[in-house]
């Protein structure tokens, strides 16, 4: 009988459209995963993978052994996964996707805790702005907020994050604060540009509940939402930012002013926007929250440690400072 792990690299690599996308998921080299497939061939005795130098397809014989294959695997790994809960320890390992800068300041201080609970389960972060191929990469569960998700995929939601207008102290005594949404289209407003896409992430305007894009004065146009931030705090524009990246540097604009040497100190501090509500007619700022879902690549069977997860993160994410439940 072929050997199980030449028969999860040769599923793996037609999940992930190449024989180096099945080693990076089993954590071997490419010359190995090709060897465990080369040797699933010579003990079937009969070609599986037409094989290219920029391209891999199944033959006739290929495409009825995966077919039946494909579905004993997936069985296997989710026996085992429910195994592990019968004996009260969740492990293996646990592959997350997660946008850059909500990985980078929420969930990666957060999994030390979830880590300690199921101490035999191990973790792995894929930080990216990139729309990851949940089976190309080989990924359990992908946090996304909502303009980054795609049609099809089985989804939760987790977390609603307000996103502040702010700017340096220093760039609002030199151009005025703005007082209503018609006031920021004289001034340098820091554009996020979606990495997955190239897609601006638009600033959300309206006139009488109605969609409008007015014309922006651009100061800059960034790739990563911290890089804008940090464009901000050094008094190069306005930024629109999630709460949980501009929080940290916010100061309070109705604060008395500080003293010469303090406010040097704190000249690296943001400050937040506040724009009046719009009367009829006027252009209407509309600060809609992120919101942030949890992805998995399985409609019909999401395994135990993934469901662990997410409920680790439905239960703390809401207990963060300054997010809210999603409705």
């Amino acid at each position: 009988m072929p050997n199980l792990r030449a028969i999860e690299t040769f599923v793996k690599a037609l999940e992930g459209g190449s024989i180096a996308s099945a080693a990076r998921q089993l954590g071997i080299s490419p010359a190995a995963a090709s060897q465990n497939i080369a040797r699933l061939e010579k003990e079937l005795g009969t070609r599986l993978i037409t094989r290219t130098t920029r391209s891999m397809a199944l033959t006739e014989a290929g495409e009825r052994y995966l077919t039946r294959v494909a579905p004993v695997l997936e069985e296997l790994e989710r026996a085992q996964s429910d195994l592990s809960l019968i004996h009260g320890e969740l492990q293996g390992r646990l592959r997350i996707a997660c946008m850059t800068a909500f990985g980078r300041h929420v969930l990666s201080p957060l999994l030390p805790a979830f880590a300690a609970r199921h101490p035999r389960l191990e973790l792995e972060l894929l930080i990216t702005d990139h729309n990851v191929n949940v089976l190309k990469e080989d990924v359990d569960v992908s946090v996304r907020y909502r303009d980054a998700l795609e049609l099809g995929m089985s989804v939760r939601p987790l977390v609603a994050v307000p996103r502040i207008l702010c700017a340096s102290p220093a760039y609002l005594r030199e151009h005025g604060t703005p007082q209503t949404a018609q006031d920021l289209l004289q001034h340098a407003c820091l554009i996020y540009r979606r990495g997955s896409d190239g897609r601006f992430m638009r600033w959300p305007f309206s006139r009488d509940g109605k969609p409008v894009e007015p014309q922006l004065r651009i100061g800059a146009v960034a790739t990563d939402i911290d890089s804008l931030v940090e464009y901000a705090r050094a008094g190069g524009g306005i930024v629109w930012a999630g709460s949980f990246i501009a929080q940290r540097y916010l100061q309070n604009a109705g604060s008395p002013p500080l003293p010469i040497a303090e406010r040097y100190v704190q000249e690296g501090q943001l400050v937040p926007i506040h724009l009046k509500p719009a009367r009829k007619g006027q252009l209407q700022f509309d600060s809609l929250p992120l919101d942030f879902f949890a992805c998995f690549r399985d409609r019909k069977y999401v395994p135990s440690k993934v469901r662990a997860l997410v409920d680790y993160l439905v239960e703390v994410l809401p207990q963060q400072p300054g997010m809210q439940r999603s409705q």
